[in-house]
Parts: structure tokens; sequence; C-alpha cells
């Protein structure tokens, strides 16, 4: 596979990647806005929401390549599937609180001081509703993840691609 080849099978998987990331995020900055328009607080982040979900695609792609030992590749998929996405969570719950303490550390005298802030003030309510709703998106792509590398490439795309198979309405004794 020549350079080229192998940079636009990379561009393409972020590009895949950080759409569906995107629709999470888009999703979550949305139900953001339409709860604080309720207290009519105004509220902005959809550049954030792409750089975000760049950032994410970009970090995901990788880790799917990280092993996660024998042990687990001894087991049902579903356990890689759970695995993956509770690491997952504890690195995007992390790295919010490290953007929150680097953002408020000029507030309060620095960045130790800054994040013990995040969890004595509400900030913490909204890293944890962060994290819950990408947890719910990393969950979905490792679940997609595992259910293409079962079926492969062109069987992950039939089974979006084509129709369903008829169901049987007879039903057997």
């Amino acid at each position: 596979m020549s350079w080229q080849q192998k940079l636009k099978h990379e561009l393409t998987a972020v590009a895949i990647a950080a759409l569906y990331f995107g629709c999470w995020i888009a999703a979550l900055l949305t139900l953001k806005q339409l709860i604080l328009a309720e207290y009519q607080i105004a509220f902005h982040g959809l550049s954030m929401a792409l750089i975000g979900a760049l950032i994410l695609s970009k970090v995901v792609l990788i880790l799917e390549h990280v092993s996660l030992g024998a042990w687990i590749r001894a087991q049902p998929a579903w356990v890689d599937v759970i695995l993956r996405t509770a690491l997952y969570s504890l690195g995007v719950a992390l790295v919010l609180v490290l953007e929150n303490g680097f953002e408020l550390r000029h507030e309060y005298g620095g960045f130790g001081p800054a994040v013990a802030a995040i969890f004595q003030k509400t900030d913490i309510h909204h890293i944890w509703a962060n994290t819950i709703a990408l947890s719910g998106a990393l969950f979905g792509y490792n679940l997609l993840s595992v259910i293409q590398r079962r079926l492969g490439k062109s069987g992950f795309r039939r089974m979006f691609l084509e129709p369903l198979p008829a169901t049987s309405t007879t039903k057997t004794a």
C-alpha cells in the first residue's frame, strides 16, 4: 500500500469517526442549549464540539490498535466493548477535569487549586454530564467496531445498506 493510499485510508477513518462523534456531541450540545434556554441562559459551543469530535476520533482510532492483552482476546466480544468503553470514558473524564483546571487556573491561583475547586463547585456536574454522554458515544463506537471486526468491512456495509431479510410469520411447534 502506497503512502497516498495509507493517507487516504487514515483520513477516511478519521472523517467517519469524527462524523459519528460529532453527531453525538451535537446532540449533547443541543440538549444543553434547550435546557439552558428554558432559564434564558445563552450557550455557544459549536466550534468546541467540532474540535472535540476531531480529537476524540483520532484518540479512539489510535487506542483501537492497543491490545488489552491475551486474557481479553480469550473473552466474549462484549467484555472488550465494556472494558474499552470504561477505559476510554475514564480518559474522557480525566481530560475534562484537566481542561477545566487549565481554564480556571488564573481564577483560583494555580492549576492545583483550580482542579480542587472543580470538585467543590458545580463544574463537576458539567463534567459528569459530558462524560456520561460521551460514554454512550464510546459504547456505540466500540460495539460497532466489534461488529465490523466480526463481519469484515464488506459484511458490515451489507448489514446496513441491504434490506433486511424477510421474517417468517409461521410458528413452529
